[in-house]
């Protein structure tokens, strides 16, 4: 089977790399003897394999998690675990260490006794100017832009994973910052005792009052309620998250994510 695993001949390699993966994740342990193998393709199979039933796992961790949690939870470790249904090797502890940095160099930088517009302005001046991160317009329908490891890597996403990304840095720095799920956008919102304040993170975090998001909503063609103002749960996030995914991969005729993304919906929807 071995050798039958390193043919180049698809009709020949297919089949025995299910009938391999149909012994179950055990192979995992047995195929690892050759990911160092001196054939490149008996390398790349193996590693594929290994692959499969680590994403599988993850698969069914985050399916757990979405249906083991209520409206309330640790965002960021919910994002940690849908990244790692596409790429489970990644270092998800190094990346949260990404944004503790990003909250340790911000302590240095802002006066946390000045006016609110002093603080998202330093936030934003580090974030959108330094660090460079941005709303991807070009390819706004890339899968990439809602995986936060992907969005740290390429420094650029859609306007949840920002807001995201935004949000975490405010809870390291102790900021009074939520999400708020607009119908068509996703904002921040920093709220005071005086006033609200709402950031558009995939515009660079430009400011935008109640009645700038009241236009917004006007000129989208839907009618202004209250609700979309209020900040959403750990779990609607975590859906529109999962609801963004799943419209991309089925207009890109991906079957099988589509699939597995809809069994999340359906987790987080009971």
């Amino acid at each position: 089977m071995l050798c039958l695993l390193t043919d180049e001949d698809p009709e020949i390699y297919l089949p025995v790399r299910e009938k391999i993966i149909s012994l179950g994740p055990d192979v995992c342990g047995w195929l690892e003897n050759y990911v160092l193998d001196e054939n490149p393709l008996m390398r790349r199979r193996s590693l594929n394999i290994i692959s499969y039933f680590k994403c599988l796992k993850a698969d069914t961790e985050f399916h757990a998690f979405c249906l083991n949690h209520g409206e309330d939870f640790e965002l960021e470790e919910a994002c940690w675990l849908l990244a790692r249904t596409v790429n489970s090797d990644i270092n998800t502890e190094a990346y949260r260490a990404v944004l503790d940095d990003y909250a340790h160099d911000l302590m240095q930088k802002i006066d946390f006794g000045s006016e609110p517009e002093g603080i998202m302005a330093a936030i934003n001046r580090y974030l959108f100017q330094t660090q460079r991160y941005q709303g991807n317009e070009d390819n706004y329908y890339s899968a990439d832009n809602s995986y936060l490891n992907r969005v740290i890597d390429q420094r650029t996403g859609n306007p949840i994973s920002l807001c995201m990304i935004y949000q975490m840095v405010g809870r390291r720095l102790g900021l009074p910052v939520t999400g708020i799920g607009l119908p068509g956008h996703f904002l921040c919102r920093f709220q005071t005792p005086r006033q609200d304040y709402y950031i558009d993170a995939f515009n660079k975090g430009r400011l935008l009052t109640k009645t700038d998001c009241m236009k917004y909503l006007k000129q989208a063609g839907y009618e202004f309620h209250e609700a979309f103002l209020k900040p959403a749960s750990s779990r609607r996030i975590l859906l529109r998250m999962c609801s963004n995914l799943h419209q991309i991969y089925q207009r890109d005729n991906q079957a099988a994510d589509a699939g597995r993304l809809h069994g999340y919906i359906v987790a987080l929807s009971k």
